[in-house]
């Protein structure tokens, strides 16, 4: 793959690069890598991050791996052929990565690899965990491999369309479910709540929660149930995360997140507090709490939070061309924080004749 084998098209430019695909479920929600290319190929100006030609000049360095997409392309399918596929890929990655003088010179420390999907290269890890991932949550790694301190949190690429008609005079009126969920309950880890809540919340009143798999009859009845809906459930998936989230706040519809280990993208500039509601997975257990505490919430409040997504949706919208304040001008600012920590590291690391001695 490195060497080019097998492939004879012209490099790829902004003015090349391929058309985002229209793709649906988990390739959607996991895209981050095509998004965070794209930028960097961009020719016009971006708010957050700009390309530079000599690697002298660089303050991290973009390794553009379609990690995730290489995961859905080639271990979905019970091919083992395939799934070696996939793995040889990241092998060739990491023996590039291991030889360049860049990658030595920082052991990696300001290199930003995409792997949002939780099984992206995940043999492979554990040699390049000095690297910045961009990850969905560190529902997966280990925390040696993974964490907030020097890693990334992406948002999923959403599913439903975005809602910019949004524009009704009383939308608190307008939506007459109380609380919506539509989606697969039969989960690993966390996501085995989600068999819990179905139990405690359908049929109740001003409630719609349907157990269903992913089809695009199914993405369209998810459109138009948060679109008609004042509170959307997000109860954790086989990981902490779920695209559900997004799907709710381009919907416009207060998330109601049900997960103890959730991480959130952009929260040093975001406050989910002011347009999320939050419940700990043993609160969601108890039976008439969640409904309780949503019927609490009075109509200023709700549409003070509904007003509140409204002007933050923005960031969470993947786009060619990007746009200022977009999802992936998020995640370049997100990167430019960790690198503060990571220059200290290694200027350290090249000085110390004792490694963390202090420890």
């Amino acid at each position: 793959m490195l060497n080019g084998s097998g492939f004879n098209g012209p490099p790829v430019t902004s003015e090349t690069l391929p058309e985002f695909p229209n793709y649906s479920g988990l390739r959607r929600q996991h895209t981050v890598e095509y998004w965070m290319l794209a930028s960097l190929l961009y020719n016009g100006t971006i708010e957050e991050v700009v390309r530079v030609i000599h690697p002298d000049l660089a303050d991290v360095y973009f390794v553009p791996f379609f990690s995730s997409l290489s995961y859905d392309r080639y271990n979905h399918h019970g091919n083992d052929s395939e799934s070696k596929f996939d793995d040889q890929l990241q092998a060739e990655i990491v023996d590039f990565l291991q030889k360049s003088k860049y990658w030595k010179r920082s052991a990696g420390r300001d290199h930003v690899i995409p792997m949002q999907h939780p099984n992206a290269f995940k043999h492979y890890r554990e040699k390049v965990n000095a690297a910045i991932f961009v990850v969905a949550d560190f529902g997966r790694p280990s925390p040696a491999v993974s964490n907030l301190r020097k890693d990334v949190v992406a948002p999923y690429g959403h599913v439903v369309e975005s809602f910019e008609a949004d524009n009704l005079s009383d939308p608190y009126v307008s939506r007459t479910t109380l609380l919506f969920f539509r989606g697969r309950t039969d989960r690993k880890a966390e996501g085995k709540d989600r068999k819990r809540l179905e139990k405690i919340l359908s049929g109740q009143k001003d409630v719609v929660f349907e157990a269903n798999e992913y089809s695009e009859e199914g993405v369209d009845a998810s459109t138009k149930g948060m679109r008609s809906s004042k509170f959307c459930l997000d109860p954790a998936g086989d990981t902490p995360s779920s695209c559900r989230l997004f799907d709710a706040i381009v919907s416009h519809c207060v998330p109601v997140i049900v997960s103890d280990k959730i991480e959130l993208p952009f929260e040093d500039d975001i406050d989910y507090i002011k347009f999320s509601i939050f419940f700990s997975r043993e609160e969601a257990k108890k039976e008439g709490y969640i409904l309780d505490q949503l019927r609490s919430i009075s109509k200023t409040k709700w549409v003070e939070m509904w007003r509140y997504l409204k002007n933050i949706t923005h960031h969470f919208e993947y786009q060619y061309p990007p746009k200022k304040g977009d999802a992936v001008n998020m995640i370049w600012r997100q990167v430019k924080h960790k690198l503060p920590a990571v220059k200290l590291a290694v200027h350290r690391n090249r000085r110390l004749k004792v490694p963390d001695w202090w420890r």
